[in-house]
């Protein structure tokens, strides 16, 4: 106990505490208070989103499914990639485009969630037939499952 007393003191831990013999640091989120500046938020901005018209379309698929796959928060991965699955190989070559803006033009992911599940209404901009499919897709009509992003072996079988 002495040597956890000292040890406290000595790493200057304001919110050390003993519990039955050990030493509880204690954590927490301050959350928004009054008196936090915002000081030590770094905002990246990210590239603006460019169109790519000389792409061809078989990449323009692949990178799109990739995308699709890797998105940084796990309900667009599993929404995105399980639509990208079902649609992306007999969308046009319009309707890859603005999937393509879809997905990459907006820089915070959660409003595509939200726009997919219709909890926020869509801007005008995204409003359009894809936009229509990926929402129709996010009801899940036929109550599957959709725990996790599908395996890639379904590149690899050949067109039915």
């Amino acid at each position: 106990m002495a040597v956890a007393r000292r040890l406290c003191s000595l790493s200057g831990w304001a919110l050390c505490r003993p519990v039955l013999g050990h030493v509880s640091v204690q954590r927490g989120y301050r959350g928004s208070s009054p008196t936090d500046s915002g000081k030590d938020v770094l905002e990246i901005p990210l590239p603006p989103w460019q169109e790519r018209p000389d792409e061809p379309l078989e990449t323009k698929r692949a990178r799109l499914l990739y995308e699709s796959r890797k998105r940084g928060m796990l309900e667009n991965c599993i929404l995105l990639s399980l639509f990208a699955k079902e649609n992306l190989s007999r969308m046009s070559e319009r309707q890859l485009n603005l999937y393509d803006r879809l997905i990459n033009e907006p820089s915070n992911d959660w409003d595509i969630y939200y726009w997919a599940t219709e909890a926020k209404p869509t801007p005008a901009v995204f409003e359009n037939d894809v936009m229509a499919m990926l929402r129709e897709f996010a009801k899940n009509k036929n109550r599957e499952q959709r725990l996790r992003q599908p395996d890639l072996e379904y590149l690899f079988e050949s067109p039915r």
